[in-house]
Formats: structure tokens, C-alpha cells, sequence
């Protein structure tokens, strides 16, 4: 369905971001992975991808909290496949801490790998797509960028604002076969989550139980949200049948919004 587009996946070495990454090569992309591990973790999962999915793949280490950075991974990537079609922005950084004790320190960096690195690859990549005609953006906001929660000052703020510049970037870019729209994820199965699960676990709660107490309060089905199916409606969202809709805001969150 995308053979031979280039993908661009923040924050795709692990969790959402590489599931991400597996569903857009396994649709026929090129995919340019972002994020830290270990070399050969990096190196593992460009091999699995390509074998998969006979795609090729770039990775790039850019810090995304410095713009130098970005700029050099986006004009690697397009040099190394030509364009880049696709662009999903999905890395984040999350600190706890209530408003009055939230440091500084990651305060800046909550707003610069959540959103000003968004903005950074959008107006790089940007100029690429509006030659070639085509182009897909995405940006990973979540259910805390339509809800409120105490505590998460930094990652509610970032999260709401990315849907901000999705609408100002989709109407920039209606007309001219170029979207952007925001998907909104509940609580997922991802590193962070498992990590909390298996804690439970380790003290005795059964692993259905364990899923239903973490979730408790918010997302009403009570089960982690499959990042497959996140990036199943990722892929979607650059299809053909999803040519219309840009500027939309996308819940993934088993009805938490929906309470």
C-alpha cells in the first residue's frame, strides 16, 4: 500500500515507536528509526525489520532536544532514501512531580523532545512533501492531551499542545494532498506499563487482575491498549481511504475519553 514511501519514526527503538516502525515497513515503507539503545539492540531490530518486510532502513541517535541534531538526522535520512514521505512523531519524556516542584530542568526538556521536536522535523521535512505532492504527518499526542491529570504538568501541557499544531498544520496543508492529524493513545503495553505490571505480579496479583488495578479509573475496558493497534491506525491514516481527513484528533483508549 506505501511501497517505496520513506518513514521517519521518532522515538522507535522500543514501545509504540517501534511498533510503529515493524506495521509502516511491513506496508512496504523505508524506515528511518530514532531513539536510544544499545548498538547492537540497533542493530537487531534494523536487521529483523529488513528481513521481515524486504525494506531498507536508516538510524539515526539524534538528541532530540537540540535542533542541530534533528536537522542533521532529517537531511541524513533524505539523503540516504531521497524524501522523506512520512513523518511520525511520537518520542516523549515523562516527569512526575506537582507544579510547584516540577524542576525546571524538566520542564525544558519535556518541551523540547515533546513538542519542539515535532515542530522541528514538521518544518524540515515539510518542504520535501509539498515538492513531491504527498505527505503524511503524524503526531503521537494521548488521551492527556484531551484529559487533565495532576502531577503531569509537563507531559499534559506538551500532549495538548501537539494537537494544536496539528490543526494549524493541516490547515496550512489542506488542498495540497498533505495531512496531519494527532492520535491520542489511552494507557498502552509498552516498557513503562510492563514495568508496573510486572511489580504487581511479583507480589502475588494474577496478571488479568494486575492489568485491571493499574487501569482502574481511566480506561473503562480495563486491558492495556495493543501498540500494534495503534500503529494499525497509523498506517490507516496514510492510506488512501483516509485521503480527506486531516486535522483530526484520534482516540486509541479502550473509552477513557468517552467517560
Amino acid at each position: 500500500m506505501l511501497s517505496g514511501k520513506t518513514a521517519l519514526i521518532t522515538g522507535s527503538t522500543q514501545g509504540l515507536g517501534l511498533a510503529a516502525a515493524e506495521r509502516f515497513a511491513h506496508a512496504g515503507c523505508n524506515i528511518v528509526l530514532n531513539g536510544f539503545a544499545a548498538p547492537g539492540r540497533i542493530a537487531a531490530i534494523q536487521r529483523t525489520i529488513e528481513e521481515r518486510s524486504s525494506v531498507r532502513t536508516f538510524y539515526s541517535g539524534a538528541d532530540l532536544r537540540h535542533p542541530s541534531e534533528i536537522e542533521q538526522m532529517v537531511d541524513a535520512a533524505a539523503d540516504h532514501f531521497g524524501s522523506i514521505d512520512i513523518l511520525v512523531n511520537n518520542a516523549v519524556v515523562r516527569h512526575a512531580a506537582p507544579v510547584e516542584e516540577f524542576p525546571a530542568v524538566n520542564w525544558d526538556e519535556a518541551m523540547a523532545v515533546n513538542l519542539s521536536a515535532a515542530f522541528h522535523t514538521i518544518r524540515l521535512t515539510l518542504p520535501m512533501m509539498r515538492r513531491r505532492n504527498w505527505g503524511r504527518i503524524l503526531n503521537v499526542s494521548s488521551i492527556y492531551g484531551v484529559r487533565g491529570a495532576a502531577n503531569r504538568v509537563g507531559y499534559v501541557t506538551t500532549k495538548t499542545a501537539l494537537i494544536g499544531l496539528t490543526r494549524a498544520v493541516a490547515l496550512e496543508t489542506a488542498g495540497q494532498n498533505i495531512t496531519c492529524n494527532a492520535v491520542c493513545p489511552g494507557t498502552a503495553r509498552t516498557p513503562v506499563h510492563e514495568a508496573g505490571l510486572r511489580e504487581m505480579t511479583i507480589h502475588g496479583m494474577p496478571d488479568l487482575d494486575a492489568e485491571r488495578a493499574l487501569l482502574a479509573g481511566k480506561q473503562p475496558s480495563g486491558r492495556l491498549i495493543p501498540p500494534e493497534d495503534v500503529a494499525a491506525l497509523m498506517v490507516f491514516l496514510c492510506g488512501p481511504e483516509s485521503d480527506a481527513m486531516t486535522g483530526a484528533v484520534l482516540p486509541v483508549d479502550g473509552g477513557w475519553s468517552a467517560t
